[in-house]
C-alpha cells in the first residue's frame, strides 16, 4: 500500500510577522495530516514555547507528554487538562541569525470520531552552542474531526518574516 502526500495549504509569514499561523477548512478526505513548520519568533532569547490548538478549542481537553534533550541533558514533562497542546520549542530571535527551528506534527486518523492523537518532533539550535531536540505525544479529548489548526507562541510573541508552514494530507492508496 503506497502512501501519498498532497499539499493542502501553505503559509509564509510576511513583513511585520504574524501572531499565529492557521489552517482552516481542512477537508476530511485524507487518512492523516502532516504539518511541517519552519519558524523563528521575535522573543528575546534562543528558544520559545510553541503551542497549537485544534478546531479553535480552548477548553481543558488537551494532554501532552514530552521528552526532550537540552544541551546534552534529558528532560521530560507531562501536562493534563490544558487549553492548548504544549511544549514544542522553536527558534528565538537571539539564536543564530537567519536560522529557523523545525517541527513536524503528525495527525493520524484526524477525521475519525475518536479522540485525536498527535505526535510531534522538533529540533532547534543556536550555532552549535545550544540545542533542543524533542518528541511529544498529544491527546485532544474530542471526537470531532480536525477542521482547523492554529499555531502560536505561548507568550504572544509573533512569528518572524519567512517562517513557513505546510499542511499535507496523506492518503493510503
Amino acid at each position: 500500500m503506497a502512501t501519498t502526500y498532497e499539499l493542502i495549504a501553505s503559509v509564509t509569514v510576511g513583513s511585520g510577522g504574524a501572531a499565529n499561523i492557521e489552517f482552516t477548512s481542512i477537508p476530511a478526505t485524507y487518512t492523516d495530516l502532516v504539518v511541517l513548520l519552519s519558524a523563528r519568533n521575535i522573543i528575546s532569547g534562543n528558544f520559545h514555547t510553541l503551542d497549537f490548538r485544534m478546531n479553535g478549542l480552548t477548553t481543558s481537553i488537551y494532554s501532552a507528554r514530552t521528552i526532550y534533550g537540552l544541551n546534552g541533558s534529558a528532560f521530560s514533562a507531562s501536562e493534563t487538562n490544558i487549553t492548548f497542546a504544549a511544549r514544542q520549542y522553536g527558534q528565538g530571535d537571539s539564536a543564530t541569525a537567519n536560522t529557523f527551528g523545525n517541527i513536524e506534527f503528525y495527525f493520524p486518523n484526524y477525521a475519525s470520531s475518536n479522540n485525536k492523537s498527535v505526535s510531534v518532533d522538533y529540533a532547534t539550535e543556536n550555532n552549535a552552542t545550544e540545542a533542543i531536540l524533542g518528541l511529544n505525544a498529544v491527546l485532544m479529548a474530542s471526537s470531532a474531526a480536525i477542521t482547523s489548526l492554529s499555531f502560536f507562541d505561548r507568550s504572544a510573541n509573533n512569528f518572524m518574516q519567512y517562517s513557513t508552514a505546510y499542511l499535507y494530507g496523506i492518503s493510503n492508496a
